[in-house]
């Protein structure tokens, strides 16, 4: 099994977070489990692997983007912040502007308390990707355990405006 120190190595070494990051991630963790223990944000069963299941999982996606670009990314499905806050924490000093949409109230109020806490300036969040008055503007849409994959293609096709492109974990 993949341990947290292990996770945290690949992060510096291979995926090129610093330490600054990494203890975000780290307070990231510790708020979202506090917060897991009344709202099901993960599963009960995914608590011990939180660094390998959802944070490295989450974190993958930083290798399909362009560092040296300005992205406007827009997480589906945010649920406690995978992948989309990972990304935000991950591009916080770079020029990626994320927007998390969940559908439920209780997640968003808990996003948005953690980039409060986290201090992060470059990501918003929003209401289900249904209830958008125009459409989406964003160049990169990411989305992990959203809907099944006929669905993601339908929204992309009819509420986000082209051209875009699909990261989708599955």
């Amino acid at each position: 099994m993949i341990t947290e120190s292990n996770v945290k190595r690949i992060l510096l070494n291979d995926l090129n977070f610093d330490t600054q990051k990494i203890q975000k991630l780290d307070n990231f963790a510790k708020k979202l489990l506090i917060f897991n223990k009344k709202h099901n944000l993960i599963s009960k069963n995914t608590e011990k692997k939180i660094w390998f299941r959802h944070i490295l999982d989450s974190a993958q996606i930083i290798k399909f983007l362009d560092s040296s670009k300005s992205l406007i990314i827009s997480d589906f499905g945010s649920g406690g912040g995978f992948p989309g806050l990972i990304i935000a924490i991950y591009g916080e000093k770079l020029r990626f502007h994320v927007k998390l949409y969940e559908k439920s109230p209780v997640k968003r109020i808990f996003l948005s308390d953690m980039i409060k806490k986290l201090g992060l300036n470059n990501v918003k969040v929003a209401d289900n990707v249904y209830n958008q008055s125009e459409k989406i503007k964003s160049e990169i849409i990411v989305c992990r355990a959203f809907k099944k994959l006929e669905e993601i293609i339908k929204i992309s096709r009819e509420i986000v405006k082209k051209p875009h492109k699909l990261i989708i974990l599955k």
